[in-house]
């Protein structure tokens, strides 16, 4: 179960991005980790906006707004390539919300975090990736 955390500075996205972001960065996440698209993979791919007070996210230089996108996913569940594209299709989706060029891509930093197998829980219980690409098997032949 993947899950995304945007940290932002309040303000830093327009309305029509603030409004849609957190639904986009699931479902980039999703295509990336290669789940199927299913209500249940997509009400399990949860996704936090999370918007810090004026002058609370600064750089040693200035306070121009910056990014932080966190993806958390089962270890194994992204390939170099799948990381890869995650990153930069989750910097595009904020630039674009936030109003943003793509020169200005470096004020975004996505950090991918994997989650040994045994390590997550859900329901009560250890979910294993192994569950999860079962799942996602049966789901997709459905």
């Amino acid at each position: 179960m993947p899950m995304i955390r945007l940290t932002t500075p309040a303000g830093a996205l327009a309305a029509e991005g603030r409004a849609s972001i957190q639904r986009d960065l699931a479902a980039a996440l999703l295509r990336w980790e290669g789940a199927p698209d299913t209500a249940f993979f997509r009400a399990n791919a949860w996704s936090h906006l999370v918007e810090l007070p004026e002058g609370a996210l600064v750089t040693a230089e200035d306070e121009t707004p910056r990014f932080l996108v966190e993806a958390t996913v089962p270890q194994g569940a992204l390939s170099e390539r799948r990381k890869t594209g995650l990153v930069e299709e989750a910097t595009r989706i904020v630039l674009a919300a936030a109003g943003l060029p793509e020169t200005e891509a470096a004020r975004v930093w996505v950090l991918v975090h994997e989650q040994p197998d045994g390590a997550w829980g859900a329901g009560g219980r250890i979910v294993h990736y192994a569950d999860l690409i079962a799942l996602a098997k049966e789901q997709a032949g459905a």
